[in-house]
């Protein structure tokens, strides 16, 4: 089953209220889909960390509802 950009931003959007999200569907399938997620959250934070926070905020549907997430992360400038 596919999973709505939407659904996507809406998580990350719970987890970092702050956040600024842009989701891209890179294939057009619903399963392919490419993040930018800004956050003050992410200060201080490596990009393996602020990425795993972003998976973490999905709970649990990488890899079940949503197979692929390209994600970039960073605190704004």
């Amino acid at each position: 089953m596919a999973m709505e950009a939407a659904e996507i931003e809406r998580l990350i959007k719970e987890a970092f209220p702050d956040a600024q999200v842009e989701i891209v569907d890179l294939a057009g399938d619903g399963d392919h889909y490419a993040a930018t997620v800004v956050s003050e959250a992410f200060r201080g934070l490596n990009r393996v960390q602020q990425q795993r926070a972003v998976y973490a905020a999905l709970k649990g549907r990488m890899g079940g509802e949503l197979h692929a997430l390209a994600l970039t992360t960073r605190a704004p400038d």
